[in-house]
């Protein structure tokens, strides 16, 4: 089974403006998401998917591979799109796709590894990692996406709420009441899958929570989840570059 990565990297952001090119510990943050992902034993190749030429020129003054893409994906997903599309004209075929964060800059390659391993089963289409919730602090933080998943280790729904409601209850004590989960978010897809879930349009669902992997659950399509211990930290604004120094 040939699995690419792809780590989508954008140059415009509202919040943080050049993200992939911040220095975190003498390193632009691009050339940490990839150093740290090409040490995941189960990807085929790794490539780097920008909109921009400045990122271009720092993936390829660090040897890493890269393709420039369209300015007018609306996400990660899409930008992963026109890469196979591309490589696919090319000769160039991959059974799975992993669409990487790019602003994960210590991503830990057995994540990779992990989500890529859900694929051991011929009937995943779409794979993604979830994190026990611990904190009471975290379930009832909109930031923290939200998910519950049914006994085939399938997602039901993802929400920025705490799910589930826990009726007859103090919020204070949910957490010990029930095991809740974050998702983690790193999306593995079959290539034919990919292809068909970048042609939907947005749902309700999708247009109610900002979350575009609820446009996959309405259109019918299943995503297996896997969890991890491992925690991961993404970089949002330019004071979360703070979490990271001394970081090696």
């Amino acid at each position: 089974m040939k699995i690419l990565g792809i780590i989508p990297a954008r140059y415009a952001s509202s919040r943080f403006p050049g993200k992939p090119l911040a220095k975190i510990n003498r390193k632009s943050m691009i050339q940490r998401v990839y150093e740290q992902s090409a040490k995941a034993t189960s990807l085929s190749d790794l490539i780097v998917a920008t909109d921009d030429k400045r990122i271009e020129k720092k993936v390829l003054d660090f040897g890493g591979k890269v393709m420039l893409t369209s300015t007018t994906h609306k996400s990660g997903t899409e930008r992963c799109r026109e890469v196979i599309d591309e490589l696919q004209a090319d000769g160039n075929i991959f059974d799975v796709i992993i669409n990487i964060q790019g602003d994960e800059p210590y991503i830990s390659p057995k994540q990779i590894d992990q989500v890529a391993s859900c694929f051991k089963s011929t009937d995943v289409q779409i794979a993604t990692l979830i994190k026990k919730i611990t904190t009471p602090e975290e379930l009832f933080n909109p930031n923290v996406n939200k998910v519950i998943i049914n006994k085939n280790h399938q997602a039901i729904y993802f929400s920025r709420q705490a799910i589930p409601f826990i009726q007859n209850s103090d919020k204070q004590e949910w957490i010990r009441k029930h095991e809740f989960y974050k998702h983690i978010g790193i999306y593995a897809y079959k290539t034919n899958i990919l292809k068909e879930i970048t042609k939907l349009n947005i749902t309700p669902l999708e247009k109610a929570e900002s979350l575009e992997q609820l446009r996959w659950l309405e259109n019918g399509y299943k995503i297996t989840v896997s969890e991890t211990d491992i925690e991961s930290y993404a970089v949002d604004t330019p004071d979360d570059l703070s979490k990271f120094f001394n970081k090696t």
